[in-house]
């Protein structure tokens, strides 16, 4: 029998919190899933069975002891833990973190969420090279798509703009798209 242990595999950071904190190696807190890109950033969701264990608050510990000696045994790989909800649109926005959401729109049957952010927020949210966006991605299962209001509002205008043309006799919703593309 062979045994292959590769410190990359999500399951390690799963095993890390799991010696790092009691709560967990107890059964009264549960890791419901991990992401990673090891080396450089982890997100791990918990949720606690006692609603009076905070299960972010367990694993980060006192000044935050546990986490750090998990990261240091990572070699200073950055960990977001993330309160995981039943509630998908709060767990994807609590998986965005730090990045703050406005609102969330989403269409269950393509499992795809159309997350909006604040202008200031967008890079945040997306992540250096989309890290961000996409350890949320593996996190909950989600696709996630995400947009600024200004690219909102500029999408509306958009729609409002070719509504507008196809009143014109003889214009229909593909010219007015056209037109409109164009004059961009």
């Amino acid at each position: 029998m062979q045994i292959i242990l590769s410190r990359t595999h999500p399951a390690f950071l799963k095993a890390l919190f799991e010696v790092e904190v009691p709560e967990i190696s107890e059964g009264l807190i549960d890791i419901i899933n991990v992401a990673r890109e090891p080396g450089k950033r982890g997100k791990i969701a918990v949720k606690s069975k006692d609603k009076d264990i905070d299960p972010v608050g367990a694993c980060v510990g006192m000044r935050g002891s546990r986490v750090q000696s998990v990261v240091q045994e990572l070699r200073g790989e950055k960990i977001d833990i993330i309160p995981y909800s039943e509630d998908a649109a709060k767990y994807v926005s609590s998986a965005l973190s730090p990045a703050k959401v406005n609102r969330v729109f989403i269409d269950d049957d393509n499992r795809t969420m159309t997350v909006i952010v604040p202008d200031d927020q967008l890079s945040l949210a997306i992540g250096k090279n989309g890290q961000n966006v996409r350890l949320a991605v593996k996190l909950t299962g989600w696709n996630i798509d995400m947009k600024s209001e200004s690219m909102v509002t500029a999408q509306e205008e958009g729609k409002a703009g070719q509504n507008d043309l196809t009143k014109i006799s003889g214009i229909g919703p593909a010219m007015a798209e056209k037109t409109l593309q164009q004059r961009h």
